[in-house]
């Protein structure tokens, strides 16, 4: 689902929408498939990774060319480090534990 399609209202804006009639919820709709067992077989429970909330001392011109590009400045800023951490990793992945530069140390 993208950003677009995503429509916000209040708890009150949409009270009122039900009350004109402009929500509409079939209880007549069908239900999904069941499930068959074997769906079941091999489910593994996978306990939801929350985020870190860390305190980050930036450089200011960091800061501010992230900021000065607009609203979601601080989701860059983790796609940035999302994207370096995925290099790193293709390049420990790719490379033998001997060709890594000297006095650096590999970050896990």
């Amino acid at each position: 689902m993208t950003e677009e399609n995503i429509k916000r209202a209040t708890l009150a804006e949409i009270r009122a929408m039900k009350d004109r009639g402009e929500l509409y919820h079939n209880p007549d709709a069908p239900e999904g498939p069941d499930l068959p067992d074997s769906f079941w077989k091999n489910a593994v429970w996978v306990d939801p990774q929350g985020k870190t909330s860390v305190h980050l001392k930036l450089d200011p011109e960091v800061f501010f060319f992230f900021k000065q590009q607009g609203k979601g400045h601080i989701t860059r800023m983790q796609d940035v480090l999302k994207a370096y951490v995925k290099a790193q990793r293709e390049r420990e992945a790719s490379s033998p534990e001997d060709d890594r530069a000297p006095g650096r140390a590999a970050s896990r």
